[in-house]
């Protein structure tokens, strides 16, 4: 009997590790992947460092996803944080856990990552094809038959694994959902993740370079508190980016998209309640009464954001400590503990970490990532409607998907 036959349509992480496994478990395996060469993304992710998972549980770990994380269950019980370290350190990449439980390799190196994987491909059998352009699938009577790419490849099983339509420059331009969607599978309308924010006026652009650590942003829509994150944040020259803004875009996102109002609340001091920051503001006051208001702020705040201070709270930097009322130390601790900046839209996805959108996945059976729809049809990656906070739960996600459509693509019944 010949070997049945597996094709892998994309070679980013969630290819690269269903190919390998499919040909582990016995499959003719044909990774077909539409650039020059495969894993492109791969190697920039994590600012090119690989941010390759989080050591986080198991039931925080789905928290990270949204509404679709219950999803991944299946599949992170089969292949999770440990077994994907060991994985990976067994190809001769070793790790390192570092602040908020990421997980990267030692050497800093995404590239690293990428050049394992792909000798691990090569060495378990994957037959691998670059610049091959998948323009469509074989289905006959509800079974996948093939793939037309330059050619007719006949196929016992597919799995889509092409990613989803951000960094299209990388080969990530959402050719994924259009196959799906030939097979009958229904698209969650796309739209960027992890991204960053524009906002209004010319607060973001005064402030542009600023980084700040252990701030709290605040999501408010239509004038309802939504979401929260703690951590860093950075102003660019059109608004907000950094790790707690690109996680709080996916509802930035979803909201503005529904035509909402959306204002981003930060606490510059979230280590201190009102009453506290007044007491405070109370003492350098008294301590420092001759001096200029300009100068009583450099014990509060980066050099950056005095003037921006002043303007907004309406305070001349030119007052000296001892004359500033009580009403304008009351709107120094609200701009303080509120400072507010209004959301008019967001990056494109060039700029854009993942997608949020995709395959729906009500149509994919979690245990197998097999379609519902159509036999011999499978889906792995971020083609699928899951996306996940920054901080390795993307990759963790592709990897375990692709773990599993691998594995589940033979025996084909």
């Amino acid at each position: 009997m010949t070997k049945p036959r597996v094709i892998v349509v994309g070679g980013g992480p969630a290819g690269l590790m269903a190919a390998g496994q499919a040909a582990l478990s016995g499959a003719e395996t044909l990774l077909l992947e539409k650039m020059d060469r495969p894993g492109r993304k791969l190697r920039i992710t994590g600012k090119g460092r690989c941010n390759l998972t989080n050591v986080a549980s198991l039931s925080d770990f789905i928290t990270h996803y949204g509404p679709n994380g219950r999803f991944l269950r299946q599949a992170f019980s089969r292949f999770f944080t440990r077994e994907l370290v060991a994985f990976i350190e067994a190809l001769g990449v070793s790790t390192v856990t570092e602040r908020g439980g990421r997980v990267f390799p030692v050497s800093g190196r995404a590239g690293e990552v990428v050049n394992a994987l792909m000798r691990w491909v090569r060495d378990c059998g994957v037959i691998l094809k670059p610049g091959s352009v998948v323009e469509g699938l074989l289905v006959e009577k509800g079974r996948v038959t093939g793939v037309e790419a330059d050619r007719v490849y006949g196929a016992d099983a597919v799995i889509i694994a092409c990613g989803g339509a951000s960094y299209p420059d990388t080969g990530s331009t959402g050719d994924g959902y259009g196959l799906a969607e030939s097979a009958g599978h229904g698209i969650v309308p796309v739209r960027p993740a992890l991204v960053p924010l524009e906002t209004a006026g010319d607060v973001a652009f005064r402030l542009q370079g600023l980084s700040l650590r252990n701030v709290t942003c605040r999501v408010w829509i239509n004038g309802k508190k939504r979401a929260q994150a703690f951590g860093e944040m950075s102003f660019t020259s059109f608004g907000l980016s950094g790790p707690i803004i690109l996680t709080l875009s996916r509802q930035v996102v979803d909201a503005l998209g529904a035509g909402g109002n959306v204002i981003l609340s930060l606490d510059l001091k979230p280590a201190l309640d009102r009453r506290k920051l007044d007491a405070r503001l109370l003492r350098e006051l008294d301590a420092h009464g001759r001096k200029h208001f300009r100068s009583l702020l450099k014990e509060l705040l980066p050099g950056k954001l005095i003037p921006v201070c002043t303007d907004l709270t309406d305070i001349s930097p030119d007052r000296v400590g001892h004359q500033i009322t009580a009403q304008e130390r009351k709107r120094l601790r609200t701009w303080l503990k509120d400072f507010r900046l209004e959301v008019t839209g967001y990056r494109p996805f060039t700029e854009a970490i993942v997608t949020a959108g995709g395959v729906d996945t009500k149509e994919v059976d979690p245990r197998t990532m097999a379609s519902r729809l159509v036999k011999g049809l499978y889906f792995a990656g971020e083609v699928l409607d899951i996306d996940g906070d920054t901080g390795g739960y993307n990759l963790q996600a592709a990897f375990s998907t692709g773990w599993v459509a691998g594995r589940s693509s033979l025996p084909i019944s």
